[in-house]
């Protein structure tokens, strides 16, 4: 499903009877990673609007669902992989999510497309940092903190104008947890002029529902 004319084939209504045949597959790295499955006929919409007539590898699709067993060999050729049940697809690009990143407020006019080199670094070095699939609380709270609180962008940016890039990405459990599920996410910032520790940057997110809560 990587050419243009598979995108419009299954996009027309008449074709939704291959729709519903197809095994949808997420891969991540490059690997086969979760066998997707809608909760009903419609969630076919989420699915067929994820796929794009002409795939970057600036991509990128964040799946929200309900983690299942492997998948029986006799379901999809013999692949045997964690089934998700889908709830929500959201699928944009990292141009896209960089451009919806509030800008600072002191930031000047003229530092704005620095700004957006920036944020657009720092989302690629959270995502490679953090290699992982989604399958951990503490997976899920990088996903989350990436693509849901933008003033990570701008903390970066201010930053990096001092010469600290972000080089670290890690995740506890906060001491705030107890009846709920609460993970904080740490951002390390390294001088490159002393190679020490400049700033770290924490933020707790609540892991406990399906859909996660800042703290």
């Amino acid at each position: 499903m990587k050419t243009e004319v598979d995108q419009k084939v299954l996009s027309d209504p008449q074709n939704r009877y291959l729709v519903r045949q197809l095994c949808w597959i997420m891969a991540i790295e490059g690997l086969e990673t979760y066998m997707l499955i809608p909760r009903e006929t419609a969630d076919l919409d989420l699915l067929l609007n994820a796929l794009r007539p002409a795939p970057t590898p600036w991509d990128v699709d964040l799946v929200i669902g309900r983690l299942g067993s492997l998948a029986p060999p006799a379901m999809c050729n013999g692949l045997t992989i964690p089934m998700v049940a889908v709830d929500q697809i959201y699928s944009f690009d990292r141009d896209a999510l960089v451009k919806s990143i509030p800008r600072p407020k002191d930031l000047p006019e003229k530092q704005d497309k620095r700004f957006a080199a920036t944020a657009g670094t720092v989302f690629e070095t959270i995502m490679q940092m953090a290699d992982n699939a989604g399958a951990t609380d503490d997976h899920r709270a990088v996903n989350y903190v990436a693509v849901r609180y933008p003033a990570i962008y701008g903390k970066a940016a201010e930053l990096l104008a001092q010469d600290a890039p972000l080089t670290a990405v890690e995740t506890r459990p906060s001491r705030l947890s107890g009846v709920r599920k609460i993970v904080d996410v740490i951002f390390s910032f390294t001088n490159r002029q002393t190679a020490d520790i400049s700033e770290r940057w924490f933020v707790r997110v609540d892991v406990t529902e399906e859909y996660h809560l800042q703290q």
